[in-house]
């Protein structure tokens, strides 16, 4: 599937976005701050296209006026969530490549999300997180009309070898038609 806002195409990623991921998930500003681990070369960014990437209702982040993926936002639905929510309910995850922070895009792609979860997929409520020290993702969610619900200490960020405190906000389909 293929969705289309003004500026975005959210396509599912393939094998040949390994070179594009690689450039913009290799950065040090992007994963470490998301808590995942930089991308190490085209084959580790491969791998993880292949794995993590794959997962349904996941996007790649094309800006129409650039031509290709250069970041990522998708949907984990239930028990693919690591929030412990019900089947009627989803947790949005997203990064963009450094040289498109500023412009917007991110919380456009949300903004699609959430229609896809709330409109195609039938969603209660749509959770996310950031962690600590985040502050764009917690903009973005600002932004994208999300309200603090609670705070996670010590969460393990196995692939980062550490702890950190998560924020967790909300929006529910309901909050989401008012705003």
């Amino acid at each position: 599937m293929i969705l289309q806002t003004k500026r975005l195409l959210l396509r599912p990623w393939q094998d040949s976005d390994a070179e594009d991921l690689y450039r913009y998930a290799s950065s040090p500003e992007v994963g470490p701050i998301a808590g995942w681990p930089v991308h190490t070369s085209v084959q580790n960014s491969l791998a993880i296209l292949r794995g993590v990437l794959s997962e349904p209702e996941t996007y790649a982040v094309v800006p129409k006026a650039v031509g290709h993926a250069v970041g990522s936002v998708g949907l984990m639905i239930g028990t693919a969530s690591a929030l412990g929510i019900p089947e009627t309910e989803g947790e949005i995850g997203y990064w963009i490549g450094v040289p498109f922070w500023g412009q917007g895009l991110i919380p456009e792609a949300v903004e699609e999300m959430l229609r896809r979860g709330f409109v195609d997929l039938g969603l209660e409520t749509v959770w996310c997180g950031y962690f600590d020290g985040n502050l764009k993702s917690r903009r973005v969610q600002e932004k994208c009309g999300f309200l603090y619900r609670y705070t996670r200490e010590n969460v393990p960020v196995p692939t980062l070898g550490d702890v950190r405190a998560e924020h967790i906000s909300c929006l529910t389909k309901e909050q989401w038609l008012t705003r």
